[in-house]
């Protein structure tokens, strides 16, 4: 996974850095050192891909990334984005 597939999967999920902390079980700056390119341990890449991918989205080769909210836990990570949008909007 690129740091340029990690970014277009966060922008695809709609999350903040701070919402893909949590649904990664990351800090929020190994998500921004992610973000920029950063060498990271690659155990670390590893288990924030396997949590994407838990949700649906799909690595595809070096530069391409799928979501598909039907696949793994997506459909329970739409209905909680609906919730917390709603929130936001009483």
């Amino acid at each position: 996974m690129s740091f340029v597939q990690f970014r277009m999967a966060r922008a695809g999920l709609a999350l903040t850095v701070k919402q893909m902390a949590l649904l990664t079980g990351v800090s929020h700056d190994t998500i921004t050192r992610l973000e920029k390119g950063e060498q990271l341990k690659p155990s670390t890449v590893q288990a924030i891909k396997g949590k994407l991918e838990n949700v649906g989205v799909q690595f595809i080769g070096d530069a391409g990334v799928i979501y598909d909210p039907t696949c793994g836990s997506g459909p329970f990570l739409y209905k909680l984005a609906q919730v917390l949008e709603d929130s936001k909007n009483p």
